[in-house]
């Protein structure tokens, strides 16, 4: 779903208007700009990032009918829109544990400075 799809949603569980939670459902959904596609939403769309979005736009979000409409049942409703339930970072991750690309494993060669004396 587009973030203005998600407000829309919102507008219809909440009340208000969609430009009272567009700039949460925003947030949620510029990572995409990093990837593309559907995988950007490893990066948000947790219960890991359900807190930061509480913790990025406070508790409540005040619409436009003056109504508090808790940020964690906003954040709950577009990650189960795009999810089908809420995932954690473990769930994003496990493909990658049993899966590794040879590069993910690879220990980079650790770099030696000599004592330098400061002057």
């Amino acid at each position: 779903m587009t973030p203005w799809k998600h407000a829309v949603s919102s507008v219809s569980k909440h009340s208000g208007e969609a430009r009272d939670y567009i700039h949460l459902h925003d947030w949620f959904d510029e990572t995409k700009s990093l990837t593309g596609d559907w995988t950007h939403r490893a990066l948000r769309h947790s219960a890991w990032g359900i807190q930061q979005a509480i913790d990025n736009f406070g508790h409540t979000v005040i619409n436009s009918k003056g109504q508090h409409i808790p940020v964690k049942l906003l954040a709950e409703q577009h990650v189960m829109e795009d999810c089908g339930f809420i995932p954690t970072v473990q769930d994003w991750l496990r493909p990658i544990r049993q899966h590794p690309q040879p590069w993910m494993l690879k220990v980079g060669v650790k770099t030696v400075t000599e004592n330098l004396e400061i002057i």
